[in-house]
C-alpha cells in the first residue's frame, strides 16, 4: 500500500530542513501544507522554502496563487488528494510537511463538506466587520446557529465570518453541517512531530524574526500594503507591520508584536497538535531515530 508521511511541528521549530533531508532519502518531492506558502510575493514573511532548497527538492503549493485568491482548507483538501494520487503512480512513498492545522487535517481526517461562498456574500460580510465591527455578524451567528455561538471564540472574526456564510448560503445551521466523520484515505499515514522545550522555542522564533527584517521583511509588506485588507494579509508578521505604516506603533514595537504572536500561535499549533494520537513525537535532533522509526513503519 502507499505511504504519506506527514512532518508536523509549530512554527519555527526546524521543519524545513529536515523535510529536505527526508525527502532525499525517501526519494520524494515535499507537498507543502501552510496555508500562507500558497501565496506569490510574501516568502519572507512566510518563511516560505529559498531558491536554493526548492532545486534541491521539487515542492508542491508553493507561491502558487495571487494574494486576492479565495482558497480554503477544503479545497487544499481536493487538491492535494489529486496531486497525493498522480504522484504515487511514480512514488511509494510521499512527504507532506507543514504547520496549518486544518490544512492536514483536511488530507489526513477529512473535513465536512462545507459549500462554496458566494463572493459577494463574503465581501458584504466582511464589509460589515470593517464599518461596524464583530457585534452584528455575531448577533447574526447566534440567531441563525446558537449552538456553533457557544463553541466558537467570538473573539476569532474569521471563524465567526465563515460560520455566517454558511448559514445564510445553505439556509441551514452551520453547526448541523459539521460532522467530524473522519473519511478513510487509499494510503497509510505515518505522522511525525517535532517538538522542543518552550524555551528554546520561543528563542529560535525570535531570532528568525529578527532575520526576516533583516532580510527585507518590510519592504516585502510595504509592496503589498495596498492590498491589506485581504485574507491572504491577514496573518503574524503582515497585520503588525501593517500598524505601523499606519502610524498606530512603532518599528520596535511592531517587530516585538511579531515576536510575540508567533509565539502565540507556536502554542496553538502545540495544542491542537496534541490532541492527535496519531503523531510520533521527536526532537529535530534526532534524525535519525526519525528515519529509522519511518523505515520501521513502512516495512510492517
Amino acid at each position: 500500500m502507499k505511504s504519506l508521511v506527514v512532518l508536523i511541528g509549530p512554527t519555527g521549530v526546524g521543519k524545513t530542513e529536515l523535510s529536505l533531508d527526508l525527502a532525499e532519502r525517501l526519494d520524494s518531492p515535499i507537498i507543502s501544507c501552510d496555508s500562507r506558502q500558497l501565496y506569490k510575493g510574501i516568502p519572507i514573511g512566510t518563511a516560505a522554502p529559498t531558491q536554493e532548497q526548492l532545486q534541491r527538492v521539487k515542492h508542491y503549493f508553493i507561491g502558487t496563487l495571487e494574494l486576492t485568491d479565495y482558497y480554503s482548507a477544503s479545497q487544499y483538501e481536493e487538491d492535494a488528494l489529486t496531486l497525493i494520487s498522480q504522484l504515487h503512480t511514480s512514488h511509494d512513498t510521499l512527504l507532506m510537511t507543514g504547520g496549518s492545522m486544518m490544512y492536514i487535517d483536511a488530507v489526513c481526517k477529512g473535513i465536512d463538506e462545507i459549500p462554496t461562498i458566494d463572493e459577494n456574500l463574503r465581501k458584504d460580510l466582511f464589509e460589515l466587520y470593517d464599518v461596524e465591527g464583530l457585534d452584528p455578524i455575531r448577533n447574526q451567528l447566534k440567531l441563525l446557529d446558537p449552538i456553533f455561538y457557544n463553541q466558537v471564540d467570538l473573539k476569532n472574526h474569521k471563524r465567526v465570518i465563515h460560520a455566517l456564510e454558511v448559514c445564510l448560503m445553505t439556509g441551514k445551521p452551520y453547526s448541523s453541517l459539521r460532522t467530524g466523520t473522519k473519511k478513510e484515505r487509499p494510503f497509510n499515514i505515518i505522522k511525525i512531530g517535532l517538538t522542543r522545550n518552550r524555551e528554546e522555542l520561543y528563542e529560535r522564533i525570535n531570532r528568525r524574526v529578527d532575520e526576516m527584517i533583516e532580510n527585507g521583511l518590510l519592504e516585502e509588506a510595504r509592496n503589498v500594503y495596498s492590498l491589506r485588507s485581504l485574507n491572504s494579509l491577514n496573518t503574524v508578521g503582515y497585520k503588525e507591520i501593517f500598524q505601523y505604516f499606519d502610524g498606530h506603533w512603532t518599528s520596535d514595537f511592531a517587530i516585538e508584536k511579531i515576536k510575540q504572536n508567533s509565539r502565540i500561535y507556536s502554542r496553538k499549533q502545540m495544542t491542537w497538535f496534541k490532541k492527535d494520537e496519531e503523531i510520533t513525537w521527536f526532537s529535530p535532533s534526532e534524525a535519525d531515530l526519525i528515519f529509522s522509526h519511518i523505515d520501521t513503519t513502512l516495512s510492517q
